[in-house]
């Protein structure tokens, strides 16, 4: 999996890129057919704002996490992706099985029509 990896008013350091390798290397085994991430780390009015974006099986998904301190951020932007990710991943899972045949109902003036009522 290819990250992306930019900074908006942050150097994007070795330890900066290291650790976002670490905390998305679960994501990449368990989600073998995401391409890639873009990753944006800013810092507006003394907060980290971390933005994921990524397409999966068609659907482009997205995750921001913010905090006062850069690491944890970009963990919390980590989680919510995953959380996203399975998400997703269920709903695929679940289009897999088999709806059952939607039978129409019968009228109810067929009905009286063919109960002998005298």
């Amino acid at each position: 999996m290819k990250i992306n990896l930019s900074g908006h008013h942050v150097d994007v350091t070795d330890t900066v890129k290291q650790h976002v390798e670490e905390k998305f290397a679960k994501i990449a085994s368990h989600f073998p057919t995401l391409i890639s991430l873009d990753i944006i780390i800013a810092k507006e009015h003394g907060e980290y704002d971390v933005e994921i974006r990524t397409n999966y099986e068609g659907t482009r998904i997205a995750a921001k996490g913010n905090n006062a301190v850069m690491y944890p951020a970009i963990t919390s932007a980590a989680k919510k992706l995953d959380a996203a990710l399975k998400h997703r991943k269920g709903q695929l899972k679940a289009d897999l099985h088999e709806k059952p045949d939607v039978t129409a109902p019968e009228i109810a003036y067929e009905k009286v029509q063919e109960m002998d009522l005298r």
